[in-house]
C-alpha cells in the first residue's frame, strides 16, 4: 500500500506535466550541448551549412547533366566551372563600376553637401555657418575617436582573411562532393539507422525537396528584386548602381532585416548623390516593391515550401540572430523549414501495402492474400473475372496437391481443369 500512496497524492494531470517537464528538460539540455559543439566548431559547420545550401541550388544542373548521358565527375566539374564563372563575372562587373564611378560619387556628394549647406543658412532654417561647421567637427571628432579600434580592425584583417580563404577551399571540397556524391553518402548515412532507416529516409527527402525549393526560389526572388532595384538606380543616373545592386540581391537572402539593411544603404547613396527627392522617389519604388515581393513572389514561390506565417519568421530570425549573428540569421529560416518538414515525417507510419493483384499465369505463392487457402487457384481481381487456366507453381506441380492430379477448385468451388 505504501508505494501506491504517493502515486494517489498526486493528481494525474501534474503527473504528466511532470512527466512533459522532465523530457522538455532532457530534450533542451540535449539541444544546449549539441549547439555548443557546433559553436566550438563554427570553423567547419558554416562551410558545411553554406555548402548545403548550394548544392541545393546547383544540383538540377549536375541532375540534368547526368540524365544527359555524362559521368557524375564530368557533370560535376561543368556545374562547379559555370558557378565559379557566373560568381568571378559578377565580382569583375562589380569592382569595374565601383572603380569608374566612385570618383563620380565623391563629387556628387560634395555638390549634394554644399547645397544643403546653403539651403541651411539661407533657407527656413537659417542656421549660421557657424553652427554648421561645429557640426561637421564634431562629426570628425567621433570619426577620429574610433580611429584606434578601426586601425585594430584592420590589423586583425590578416587573420580572418586566412580563415576565411581557408573556409572557403573547405567550402568548394564539400560542395564538389555533395554534388558528385551525395547519392551515395545519403545512403552510407541511412545504413546506420537499422530498423528506423525507410523513416530517416523519408524524412531526410522532405527535407531536402523543401530545402531545395527554398533556395531556389530565394535566388530567383532575390534575382528579380536586385534587377529591378538595379534598373530603377541606373534610370537615376545614381553611381554604384550594379554594387548596389548586388548588395540587394544578396541581402535578399536575409528576410526583413536584409533588405531593410541594404534598401537603407542604397537610399543614403541616392541621398548623397542626387539629393533628397530622388531619395524619396527611390524608396517609394522600393516599398511598394517590396510588397509585390512580400504578396506575390514570395508567396508563388518560395511560400509553398515554408507554409510559415510572417510572425514565425520574425521569432526564427531573431534567435538566430542572437545565437549566431548575421550568419544564424541567415540561416535560421531555411532550418527551421527543414526540420517543420521533417518531423512529421519522422512520427509518420505508412500504410500497411495492399494486397498484390495476381494476373493469369502468376503464383500466389503457399499463403496468397488474393483469398483461399493453399491448393486453391486466386481469381483476379474485378467481378465476373473467367478463372485461370494454368493452377500450378512455379516447378509444374500444384501449390496443395500432387503433380498427378490435373485440376483444382478455383474460389467458385467448381473444378478447373488444367489441361
Amino acid at each position: 500500500m505504501l508505494p501506491d500512496r504517493p502515486t494517489k497524492l498526486v493528481p494525474p494531470v501534474l503527473a504528466k506535466m511532470a512527466a512533459w517537464c522532465a523530457c522538455l528538460i532532457l530534450v533542451g539540455v540535449v539541444v544546449y550541448f549539441f549547439a555548443l559543439v557546433i559553436a566550438r566548431l563554427t570553423f567547419v559547420a558554416l562551410p558545411v551549412a553554406i555548402a548545403l545550401l548550394l548544392t541545393a541550388l546547383l544540383f538540377p544542373l549536375t541532375n540534368s547533366l547526368r540524365q544527359a548521358g555524362m559521368r557524375p565527375i564530368y557533370a560535376t566539374w561543368i556545374t562547379m566551372l559555370v558557378a565559379l564563372t557566373i560568381l568571378v563575372g559578377t565580382g569583375w562587373l562589380v569592382g569595374a563600376r565601383a572603380s569608374d564611378e566612385f570618383p563620380n560619387l565623391v563629387q556628387q556628394v560634395q555638390a549634394t553637401a554644399r547645397s544643403v549647406q546653403d539651403w541651411l543658412i539661407t533657407g527656413p532654417i537659417h542656421l549660421k555657418e557657424a553652427q554648421i561647421t561645429s557640426y561637421v567637427d564634431e562629426i570628425a571628432t567621433m570619426v577620429n575617436a574610433q580611429r584606434t579600434a578601426i586601425t585594430g580592425t584592420v590589423l586583425s584583417a590578416g587573420a580572418v582573411a586566412f580563415e576565411v580563404l581557408a573556409s572557403i577551399v573547405l567550402l568548394l571540397f564539400v560542395t564538389f562532393f555533395l554534388l558528385k556524391d551525395g547519392d551515395r553518402i545519403w545512403a552510407w548515412v541511412l545504413r546506420g539507422f537499422g530498423t528506423v532507416a525507410p523513416r530517416v529516409d523519408r524524412a531526410g527527402r522532405a527535407a531536402w525537396a523543401t530545402l531545395s525549393h527554398y533556395v531556389q526560389g530565394t535566388v530567383a526572388v532575390a534575382a528579380v528584386h536586385g534587377l529591378i532595384m538595379g534598373i530603377v538606380l541606373a534610370g537615376m543616373g545614381v553611381p554604384l548602381w550594379a554594387p548596389l545592386a548586388v548588395l540587394i540581391f544578396f541581402a535578399s537572402f536575409i528576410p526583413i532585416v536584409g533588405i531593410f539593411f541594404a534598401g537603407t544603404v542604397a537610399t543614403l547613396v541616392t541621398l548623397g548623390a542626387k539629393g533628397l527627392v530622388y531619395a524619396l522617389i527611390f524608396l517609394g519604388i522600393l516599398i511598394v516593391e517590396q510588397q509585390l515581393e512580400n504578396h506575390v513572389l514570395q508567396p508563388l514561390i518560395v511560400g509553398r515550401a515554408l507554409n510559415f506565417h510572417p510572425l514565425a519568421i520574425i521569432l526564427v530570425l531573431a534567435i538566430g540572430g542572437i545565437l549566431a549573428g548575421i550568419a544564424g540569421a541567415a540561416v535560421a529560416v531555411p532550418v527551421a523549414a527543414v526540420i517543420y518538414r521533417a518531423l512529421p515525417e519522422l512520427r509518420h507510419q505508412p500504410p500497411a501495402l495492399p494486397p498484390p493483384s495476381y494476373g493469369p499465369g502468376e503464383d500466389k505463392g503457399p499463403r496468397g492474400d488474393a483469398g483461399g487457402g493453399p491448393g486453391e487457384v486466386p481469381r483476379p481481381r474485378g467481378e465476373g473475372a473467367a478463372p485461370r487456366d494454368d493452377a500450378s507453381g512455379p516447378h509444374g506441380a500444384e501449390p496443395g496437391g500432387t503433380g498427378a492430379e490435373r485440376g483444382s477448385k478455383g474460389e467458385n468451388g467448381r473444378r478447373v481443369d488444367t489441361e
